[in-house]
């Protein structure tokens, strides 16, 4: 299976993933998450640190809970150039 590379000028944010999650299903907060996904609550502040990524079981857990189609999350993972550049200036 080929390594799927991100887009020029763009950068992995797993944040906005974990952000759109918690906001669709009105979550409290990651220990929530933690709990609906099924994993240990230091996954998530892993994956929230970017130590981690979010693998292909979470990833599926994700759809599983949330409704969003896996093209929504790997596309939520993807933060664009112009987004990239606005977060720094923020």
């Amino acid at each position: 299976m080929p390594i799927r590379r991100l887009p020029p000028g763009a950068e992995y944010d797993p944040n906005r993933v974990l952000d759109a999650i918690i906001s669709r299903l009105r979550l409290k907060n990651d220990a929530a998450l933690s709990r609906l996904l099924e994993v240990a609550p230091p996954v998530i502040s892993k994956i929230r640190h970017s130590t981690l990524p979010i693998g292909a079981t979470l990833l599926i857990r994700m759809h599983e809970e949330s409704d969003f189609s896996i093209g929504e999350l790997r596309a939520l993972m993807i933060r664009k150039g112009s987004e990239a550049g606005m977060a720094l200036a923020e």
